[in-house]
């Protein structure tokens, strides 16, 4: 009541008059108390007040520090909380020169050797040869997450053939294709039991020539799902001619393949070209998913 009497009174001092119904309310209030025991309890109030404040000064303060702590601590969390991790790293594509390796080998050390490389977050692919005599080499393909290793595949192809493999695409998910190379058809495994009912089935005729194989694999396991052959094909007697795939991309239904044809590149039927001037062609092969279909192939002066 004391404290309703006081704030009414500092009320009075300091509002505009002009309220009449406030004014009537301070009035009656006012008239039942002199102005003299206002003046003192409210002083009164004041000062107990003043030594309320000075005996817990120091707890307030104190918690006051306790609880600007918490705060800080708390807003700190939140802050280690929202902030995003570094982003994860992303190879989608990569072609290059093979590189040699073994199964036995760490990531760290296969990938000192800058071959070709496809990895999206902790998982990562590489792609190379073992050197399997002094004329011979058969492609390899590996797997690591988080350093460890997944799978490793040495069995695609086992024959004579001196195959390597040199590039990769990975969309990140189930789309994981291989580019190796082939220069002639051997006895014994090797891509063309992967190729049956695809674009081009086998190396073809003649041997020598490095041509290119592109696979479908399984990144769970290595297993391969379907190959074709990609080559050139020649345009007086029909013996396979060299070709090296230079790029891969993926659009979630076809897959673009760019590469250095020699003479001369192959047409969607997988005939030969009418070209002129001299090869190597830049040539464009764009397959459905599966390997068994080119929608379109392209090269600079051909038709």
């Amino acid at each position: 009541m004391h404290i309703l009497v006081c704030i009414l009174w500092f009320s009075i001092i300091s509002r505009d008059a002009e309220n009449d119904a406030i004014c009537e309310f301070q009035q009656f209030y006012l008239s039942k108390l002199s102005l003299e025991f206002i003046v003192i309890r409210c002083f009164s109030l004041t000062i107990s007040w003043q030594i309320f404040i000075m005996v817990y000064s120091k707890k307030f303060q104190k918690s006051l520090a306790s609880f600007s702590l918490s705060v800080v601590l708390v807003a700190d969390l939140v802050i280690a909380q929202k902030v995003p991790p570094a982003s994860a790293e992303i190879v989608n594509s990569s072609i290059g020169n093979a590189v040699t390796f073994s199964c036995n080998d760490s990531e760290a050390k296969i990938k000192a050797q800058n071959g070709p490389r496809v990895v999206s977050g902790s998982s990562a692919f590489y792609i190379g040869y073992q050197q399997v005599s002094s004329n011979n080499k058969n492609p390899i393909t590996i797997r690591f997450n988080n350093g460890m290793r997944i799978w490793c595949r040495t069995d695609y192809e086992t024959t004579n053939d001196d195959g390597t493999g040199y590039g990769l695409y990975w969309s990140g998910g189930n789309f994981l294709y291989g580019v190796y190379s082939s220069t002639g058809s051997q006895p014994g495994n090797d891509f063309r039991r992967f190729a049956t009912g695809r674009w081009l089935s086998s190396y073809g005729s003649g041997g020598g020539p490095k041509v290119a194989v592109i696979a479908r694999i399984n990144p769970a396991n290595g297993e391969v799902y379907y190959a074709t052959f990609l080559s050139a094909k020649k345009a007086d007697n029909g013996n396979t001619n060299s070709l090296v795939v230079r790029s891969l991309s993926w659009d979630g239904t076809n897959l673009t393949v760019q590469a250095k044809s020699w003479w001369t590149p192959r047409r969607t039927n997988t005939n030969s070209m009418t070209c002129s001037g001299p090869s190597p062609y830049i040539y464009t092969a764009v397959f459905t998913g599966d390997l068994t279909r080119v929608n379109s192939a392209s090269a600079a002066t051909c038709s």
